[in-house]
């Protein structure tokens, strides 16, 4: 008896792992720049995807989704400096 719970709990568990999560928070394309400013595009670094650009905002900066081999997440845009780029002035205190 105490196998099959056993059984049937991991079962439960393989099947939920299995789930789409990322397909509950909305779609993927929301709120992305359709076109980034000219003043953007002129300071941020090379090997960052500038079409999947939107603002985080927590901080006010700009961030861009990479989609590596592992997961997919939200880095921040950087410039060639390597500071990221913000549409608003950091908060100090």
């Amino acid at each position: 008896m105490n196998i099959r719970v056993w059984l049937v709990g991991c079962a439960a568990l393989l099947v939920a792992a299995c789930g789409d999560v990322q397909s509950t928070t909305g779609s993927p394309s929301e709120g992305f720049f359709k076109e980034l400013p000219e003043g953007v595009l002129a300071i941020a670094a090379n090997n960052q995807d500038l079409t999947t650009v939107r603002i985080d905002p927590a901080d006010g900066c700009y961030v861009y989704r990479h989609v590596g081999p592992v997961e997919t997440t939200f880095l921040p845009l950087r410039a060639e400096n390597g500071r990221p780029i913000c549409s608003r002035p950091a908060v100090t205190g």
